[in-house]
């Protein structure tokens, strides 16, 4: 990366403002329990490459309905793990039109595109150190070869890392170890936000982190993601139900409908409130 950008400032508390500067708050949507940054690809992208390689370490997480619904039950320890991120972004064309019907702006920014609008741009130093977190040797194979990456290191931690804090400790010392400019996370959430918690209070690992699921499966060809028509319409998640209807009917079909009734119990108390603000 080139240029440079303003340490991280860390929250006090899970209540407490992230900030993106010393001097100024963090700007942001207050929405369905998060603090969204409502930013889109083109501008996570500037802010990402505008921070210096050395500053300490910030991160970048990408809550969609999955993650929306999973926090609406989660422990301190996750929701702050979301809370505390440098940029929280809307990885959701879902959550944007409910947003929209809310009466807010939150355009949907896929951590898939942010990934791939990062690795794309000659601006990225290719010859940078990048750690991958997850995945596997055929994965960052087609890394290197695609986006012709020549310090990729990789680290594939074990199975339940959230529950094993040995596990938890070596992919936070490995990340450390690495001296990466940029780490992609890429062991599903909530794994992933927790070890980007875990790097960024310990302070000794510097660039960025980028929490991004299944992102790079998609950019290699792993997984096929849904044609551009059904992204804009919102249908992808239809379409990763129908590409693996085994492993995701849950998710879509039971979990992922109970974000309405966590919008319509959000939508009440706005309405409530706005009577208040404008009195």
């Amino acid at each position: 990366m080139q240029g440079k950008g303003d340490p991280m400032q860390h929250a006090a508390s899970a209540s407490a403002s992230v900030q993106v500067s010393p001097n100024a708050e963090r700007a942001g949507t207050q929405f369905l329990g998060l603090r969204f940054d409502p930013l889109m690809t083109q501008e996570i992208l500037e802010r990402v490459l505008a921070r210096a390689p050395l500053a300490p370490f910030a991160y970048v997480v990408t809550p969609n309905v999955d993650h929306v619904v999973r926090l609406s039950g989660a422990t301190p320890e996750v929701m702050r793990a979301y809370r505390d991120a440098w940029l929280c972004v809307n990885d959701s064309r879902v959550l944007e039109r409910l947003a929209d019907a809310a009466g807010l702006s939150l355009p949907a920014a896929p951590g898939s595109d942010l990934v791939a609008a990062l690795l794309d741009d000659p601006r990225l130093d290719r010859d940078a150190p990048i750690m991958v977190v997850g995945g596997d040797e055929k994965l960052l194979d087609g890394l290197r070869a695609r986006y012709g990456l020549t310090r990729l290191m990789h680290h594939v931690p074990e199975m339940g890392m959230r529950h094993k804090p040995e596990v938890m400790a070596q992919a936070v010392a490995a990340v450390e170890a690495s001296g990466a400019q940029v780490t992609l996370l890429a062991v599903g959430s909530p794994q992933q936000e927790l070890l980007a918690a875990a790097l960024a209070e310990n302070g000794r690992a510097g660039g960025v982190g980028l929490c991004i699921g299944a992102g790079l499966e998609f950019l290699v060809g792993a997984k096929k993601r849904a044609p551009g028509f059904m992204q804009r319409m919102g249908l992808e998640w239809a379409f990763r139900l129908m590409s693996e209807p085994r492993r995701l009917w849950r998710r879509y079909l039971v979990d992922g409908i109970r974000i309405f009734p966590i919008f319509i119990a959000e939508w009440s108390r706005m309405r409530v409130r706005r009577p208040e603000a404008t009195s």
